[in-house]
């Protein structure tokens, strides 16, 4: 198992704008490729305009597959066009749970 866990602060005030639209647009699109995700939220403290993400892999060979796949379909594509601008900054972090992880999202 591995979990893609991502950060994306976008520009101040452009959070408002691209959440609507990721959730009509870019989280279907991004759901049918990824698979699971396991967290979608913002941030209420610390870095604010702030999204993080988690989704689960089975490894980092079916991330990168998965990953590929999004990148080529066109809708995500336009949909890129429209978020990329959007970010300030993007963090990610690919976390291996221990065995006596409390839970498995496989």
């Amino acid at each position: 198992m591995l979990i893609d866990l991502r950060f994306y602060t976008f520009h101040p005030g452009k959070l408002q704008v691209f959440l609507p639209r990721f959730e009509a647009e870019g989280f279907p699109l991004q759901s049918k490729y990824c698979g699971n995700c396991i967290l979608y939220t913002v941030a209420e403290s610390g870095t604010l305009n702030q999204v993080v993400q988690a989704w689960a892999y089975e490894d980092a060979a079916d991330r990168d597959r998965r990953r590929a796949a999004l990148w080529a379909d066109p809708d995500w594509q336009r949909f890129g066009d429209f978020a990329l601008p959007l970010i300030q900054h993007q963090e990610n972090r690919l976390l291996k749970p221990t065995a006596f992880s409390p839970r498995k999202w496989a």
